[in-house]
């Protein structure tokens, strides 16, 4: 008895139904690829089967945010149980699909705005978590094992036949679309505009099934732009501790930044504090990093020589257009960024990684996720590890690494410099350390395999904060590494058990670094070290080039 010959090509078969279903539902308004902004529910309805994998493009910044609106809208007596894929949830559309039934798995990256509505939508049992990644891991299972079988997607132009622009909010899109246009699944995009020709060409029309022209733009936040009044003396001298015992201690000049701002006062002092130590052309000259406007005083002063962007920033278009020997600048004059690509090249092509945290324990572990939030990691897990598949050799790497392995005899290797900057205590007086991370919690309450943490303790190298700089790379056991934490916790409760004997031969042995160890003076830690005090200095020192959103604007 035979049996039946094997099917190899279900996938392509389903495809084909759907697409049948769509081009039967929609009729005549569908024109070669586009659609009617008014019809795209009849779309969703047509090519959706429940149970679905459906990626929706979000990430901290872009947003397919009608195509969320409308899948959000479905009915869940005909679709359901879907299981969404999502960089960032940002919207509450997002989380309003799991509210009303339509799906109910969800695997993410970032969730901060929407952190304390995912705890509740746990709790109630409305939604699963498959589990929180990094993006560059997210991104990769999109190729393994979660393939998406349709795509909602976001570009800034299309052409009729189905050709993609997406100017300098590239972000995810590539990744996303070639994940499932070649697995036989379906890409759906809204764009700002349907015109004859674009600019240049970013994805194939070929890969792409349907487009609809949303009602108005989609929606991009000017996540990475820090208003430098809003910087205080304390992460002044932060700052100039960043720069002169880390930064030219071990001749960084390959880095990442981290949000906030502290990393925007350090980006704010190069011009000023690290010019005047003798530092431009050493150290910080190549980025993987957003536009921060931040960086506009050190990028005229030729301090930073290249920036390679995960995404773009509201306001910067023009100034970016104008400076292409910084910024990848396509023919057409905007920029492109490859959030893939950039993870990729933060994690193996850069020295160091610095950037804040809520929750840091004995252990240097930190998490983002606390206490009734769970936020997710974004890209910090990638930025701040260890890439131990590096094998290219630098100044900084090789200098990590050897104060890493000093007095054993192991292989000798490179080690990157992952530093967490934190004030002793955050906004309303929290501790920043803490003897046992909000994690632990989380992880039972959600039903977790492991505690999110967001940086292991054993890839961070250096604790900076008001007090100092802890470098765990010189110590030798657990029990070191702990009062080197507690060294630099200041009058927190974790600060105030140290043991002072132990922390004062620590910082004998240069493990704990206190600001006049340096040489850094605190009372010159004031705001006149900041390249620009205000927004109007930003838009002053660009030339009149950047353009702050309205928010930003004061005059």
């Amino acid at each position: 008895m035979h049996s039946s010959p094997r099917v190899w090509n279900t996938l392509q078969a389903n495809r084909g139904q759907r697409l049948e279903r769509a081009r039967a539902a929609l009729g005549e308004s569908l024109d070669g690829k586009a659609l009617p902004a008014a019809r795209v529910r009849d779309l969703l309805h047509a090519v959706l089967e429940c149970g679905d994998r459906v990626c929706l493009e979000g990430n901290n910044q872009k947003q397919a945010d009608f195509l969320g609106q409308a899948l959000a809208g479905l009915d869940p007596a005909r679709i359901n149980g879907l299981h969404m894929l999502l960089s960032v949830l940002a919207l509450p559309e997002h989380l309003d699909v799991f509210e009303r039934g339509v799906a109910e798995r969800l695997d993410f990256s970032f969730s901060g705005p929407q952190a304390g509505r995912v705890a509740k939508l746990v709790a109630a049992g409305k939604l699963n978590i498959g589990a929180i990644h990094t993006y560059l891991e997210l991104f990769s299972r999109y190729f393994i094992d979660l393939a998406p079988r349709v795509c909602l997607v976001a570009a800034e132009a299309a052409d009729r036949h189905g050709n993609l622009y997406t100017g300098p909010n590239t972000e995810d899109t590539p990744a996303i679309v070639e994940a499932t246009a070649f697995k036989n699944g379906l890409v759906i995009v809204q764009v700002n505009r349907i015109v004859e020709t674009l600019p240049r060409v970013d994805i194939p029309g070929d890969w792409v099934d349907f487009v609809v022209q949303s009602p108005k733009p989609y929606y991009i936040e000017p996540l990475f732009t820090r208003d430098p009044a809003q910087i205080s003396e304390i992460q002044v001298l932060m700052a100039m501790l960043a720069i002169k015992g880390i930064y030219a201690e071990y001749q960084v000049e390959r880095l990442n930044h981290g949000i906030g701002f502290d990393t925007a006062a350090i980006e704010l002092q190069l011009p000023t504090y690290a010019t005047d130590l003798g530092l431009k052309g050493r150290i910080a000259r190549h980025w993987a990093l957003n536009p921060h406007p931040a960086l506009i005083p050190a990028i005229e002063s030729g301090f930073v020589e290249s920036v390679y962007s995960f995404g773009s920033e509201l306001g910067m278009e023009d100034y970016i257009r104008a400076r292409p020997d910084v910024f990848s600048v396509g023919p057409d004059g905007s920029m492109r960024s490859n959030r893939a690509l950039a993870q990729a090249a933060g994690h193996y092509a850069c020295d160091m990684f610095i950037g804040s945290t809520l929750q840091i324990d004995l252990q240097g572990n930190s998490s983002t996720a606390t206490a009734g939030r769970i936020a997710g990691f974004g890209g910090a897990p990638n930025m701040g590890a260890d890439a131990r598949g590096r094998r290219h050799a630098s100044p900084a790497w090789l200098k990590a690494g050897q104060q890493a392995r000093a007095g054993g005899n192991a292989m000798p290797r490179g080690r990157k410099l992952v530093v967490q900057i934190v004030e002793t205590f955050r906004e309303h007086m929290q501790p920043a350390f803490v003897e046992r991370l909000d994690a632990w919690e989380l992880a039972e309450q959600a039903d977790m395999a492991i505690p999110p943490v967001m940086i292991y303790g054993d890839d961070v190298t250096h604790i900076l904060t008001e007090e100092g700089i802890a470098n765990l790379l010189l110590c030798r056991g657990e029990e070191e590494r702990e009062q080197a934490v507690r060294g630099v916790a200041g009058y927190t409760p974790v600060g105030m058990a140290r043991d002072k004997r132990v922390v004062e031969n620590l910082r004998d042995r240069g493990v704990i670094v206190r600001p006049e160890d340096i040489g850094v003076d605190k009372r010159l830690a004031t705001r006149d070290l900041l390249a620009a005090k205000t927004m109007k200095d930003l838009v002053r020192a660009s030339g009149g080039l950047y353009n702050p959103p309205k928010r930003f604007r004061n005059w």
